[in-house]
């Protein structure tokens, strides 16, 4: 299926690893340029050249803190230079760990400007390059914890909630503007985070751990591959789903456990 992404450029934040990596690389394979960020300088200009170099198209390496205005404004200066962004994916974040008692006000907007402001100073600024090409897509990355809390991280449940509530809003401002707006709810995917962490608890038996972790959670009785979710979404964001508009879809193996 051609998914007619070829020549677009695609800017997806937090993609030197990972998540967002994945779906760099899934654009790039279809024949789309890409925006890569992230704020470790030497993994955003190393992935952006074998991108490059491997696809055959623009990597825009681009340097920036997406928590911060000026971050945010960073990368819409550079896709405006590079013709203007096609597609948006909000994808920068991170897991928390603490309890609402004990956590203090700091972390707190510490993941409300990393989840939500991000992707509201992002979705404004990059809706003008859009609309001027004819319209465009956004998807948030949120997760399966915005709509199933896992107990130990209640400031990622909250913020990854408000960011799917931001999308189902933005999705009926901006399709007047021909732009189309999606949420995807990840489940258990094995990144780097997660096998690393596997690691930290369990030494050489992470990938018992990882199993387990599995067995427990998910209907499928195992981890998603960063690719299996980076084509689900890249198809999103095509005009091949182009009839999706404000839906939130929930790629988690079945470990969602309400209707």
């Amino acid at each position: 299926m051609d998914l007619e992404l070829k020549g677009k450029l695609a800017v997806i934040t937090g993609s030197s690893k990972g998540i967002g990596l994945g779906m760099a690389r899934a654009f790039a394979r279809e024949g789309a340029n890409v925006l890569i960020n992230a704020r470790n300088a030497p993994a955003v200009e190393a992935v952006s050249k074998q991108i490059a170099n491997e696809f055959g198209v623009l990597a825009v390496p681009v340097v920036a803190d997406v928590s911060t205005a000026a971050g945010c404004q960073s990368i819409i200066d550079a896709a405006a230079r590079s013709g203007g962004a096609d597609i948006f994916v909000s994808n920068a974040g991170t897991g928390s760990n603490e309890t609402v008692a004990e956590a203090p006000d700091e972390k707190w907007m510490d993941f409300w400007t990393l989840h939500v402001m991000a992707a509201v100073r992002l979705s404004r600024g990059l809706a003008d390059q859009m609309e001027a090409k004819g319209g465009g897509a956004m998807l948030m990355n949120a997760s399966i914890c915005a709509v199933q809390p896992l107990w130990y991280e209640p400031i990622y449940n909250t913020t990854k909630a408000a960011l799917l509530m931001f999308a189902k809003c933005l999705s009926s401002e901006m399709i007047k503007r021909n732009i189309h707006v999606n949420t995807v709810n990840p489940g258990l995917i094995r990144t780097p985070d997660w096998e690393n962490t596997a690691r930290e608890l369990r030494g050489d038996e992470w990938e018992q751990y990882l199993q387990e972790v599995a067995d427990e959670h998910a209907d499928i009785k195992r981890f998603g591959s960063v690719e299996e979710l980076a084509d689900f979404c890249v198809f999103l964001c095509s005009p091949r789903a182009s009839y999706s508009v404000g839906s939130t879809y929930h790629v988690d193996g079945g470990m969602l456990k309400t209707v």
